[in-house]
């Protein structure tokens, strides 16, 4: 006989528990205030201020999920938080994917000193930005422009380009900014920096308009000569020189990129937003097709309705259940074949789906700003395009399976 627990699929209590305490504040605070911030295109920092108020916008609350054995807290907790509204919950969330990349690259004293100054506290909230993206160099992160250059004789690394689609960008306190260090190297030759707050040269460009999500900022950032101390440089000079030189030497760091070790480390809790999503979208579709009435019964009660939804709620499942699959592996042994990948690949596509099915079931409603489903048609659709498209998440699953440089 094993000595081991048998499998189960039950939620631990404290991890249901997060997912109650998340879900009364998505269904009291988020809900009700989602179609305001989203038609006024605007950072809803009264929201937030809220959650950081119950610690829910908290790094102490990122750093216990992220920590959790079981690797579930996040995604339980972000499912319920984008099954309130997923504009408001980027704006929540935002500053975790700075947190995530100061955590993947950095050093424990970095992680101690920037983590927290990401978020602030309470009584006045920071926020963070993961600077990534260009105009040039979205899924191929590889062709990143934008330059880091040592002056040793400051101890001051100079950064120079301009970041595309940023979450916070621009607003935030502490900006993380992935640059070229050598650009012979391609991605092999990148860095991670922190730009602190208040720091010269850096700037808010276009603020973009967009189609979903639109309570979360989003928006350019421009870095003009960007002096930054070297301690800023995440992971400490003396690694960037050693991994140059493993990279120069064999062709190959042997390391992640410094965007890749972020995103890896974040796929199943952007699946889990696409769930919450989705999820949201189907009841209120269920919930509408036992109200509206055609031809003298709940429209439910037709098959073309009944299997519609049917086939939602399957969906659903199946896309979480490989989100928690894949939290899980994240932090017991890692992944085998990409399941980060998939759960974000399924998850994404499944939130575009029920949310599509959402509109077609309410009809001419779900097509008017007056029924939340269109919202979340809107927002849901992001989710197959940031943080690695589906076909970015095809490449990587499939370069996992063969073992072969599919391009």
């Amino acid at each position: 006989m094993s000595d081991d627990k048998p499998f189960s699929l039950v939620l631990p209590e404290d991890v249901a528990d997060i997912g109650k305490w998340v879900h009364e504040f998505a269904d009291e605070v988020i809900r009700p205030a989602a179609h305001e911030w989203d038609e006024r295109e605007e950072f809803p920092w009264p929201i937030v201020q809220q959650a950081a108020q119950i610690g829910l916008y908290d790094w102490e609350f990122i750093r216990d999920g992220f920590s959790d054995p079981t690797g579930l807290t996040l995604p339980v907790a972000l499912e319920e938080m984008f099954w309130g509204d997923a504009g408001i919950g980027l704006a929540i969330f935002g500053s975790s994917l700075a947190a995530a990349g100061i955590a993947a690259n950095g050093t424990w004293d970095q992680t101690l000193e920037w983590v927290p100054q990401c978020y602030g506290d309470a009584n006045d909230v920071k926020l963070g930005a993961f600077c990534v993206s260009e105009a040039e160099a979205g899924s191929d992160v590889s062709s990143l422009r934008t330059l880091a250059v040592y002056d040793e004789a400051k101890d001051e690394w100079v950064l120079n380009g301009t970041k595309a689609w940023i979450t916070n960008g621009g607003i935030a306190n502490v900006h993380v900014v992935v640059a070229t260090v050598d650009p012979e190297l391609k991605g092999r030759g990148q860095a991670s920096f922190i730009v602190p707050p208040c720091t010269k040269g850096l700037s808010q460009g276009t603020k973009y308009k967009k189609h979903g999500i639109r309570a979360s900022h989003t928006a350019e950032v421009v870095l003009d000569n960007v002096r930054v101390p070297g301690h800023c440089l995440l992971g400490g000079k003396e690694k960037l020189d050693a991994k140059l030189a493993r990279a120069r030497e064999s062709g190959h760091s042997g390391e992640k990129q410094p965007a890749m070790a972020t995103f890896e480390a974040t796929r199943p809790t952007v699946g889990a937003m696409a769930v919450g999503i989705a999820r949201a979208a189907y009841e209120e579709s269920l919930q509408y097709a036992k109200e509206r009435k055609a031809f003298g019964k709940p429209i439910i009660e037709n098959q073309a309705i009944a299997f519609m939804l049917a086939d939602m709620l399957t969906e659903i499942d199946a896309a979480r259940l490989l989100v928690h699959r894949a939290a899980w592996m994240g932090v017991n042994g890692g992944y085998k074949n990409a399941e980060g990948s998939m759960s974000k690949l399924k998850a994404g596509r499944t939130a575009v789906w029920v949310t599509e099915r959402a509109m077609q079931i309410h009809a001419g409603y779900g097509y008017t700003r007056d029924f939340p489903v269109e919202r979340m048609h809107r927002d849901a659709k992001i989710y197959d395009i940031f943080e690695g498209t589906e076909q970015i998440q095809q490449l990587v699953i499939a370069r996992a399976i063969s073992g072969l440089r599919i391009s």
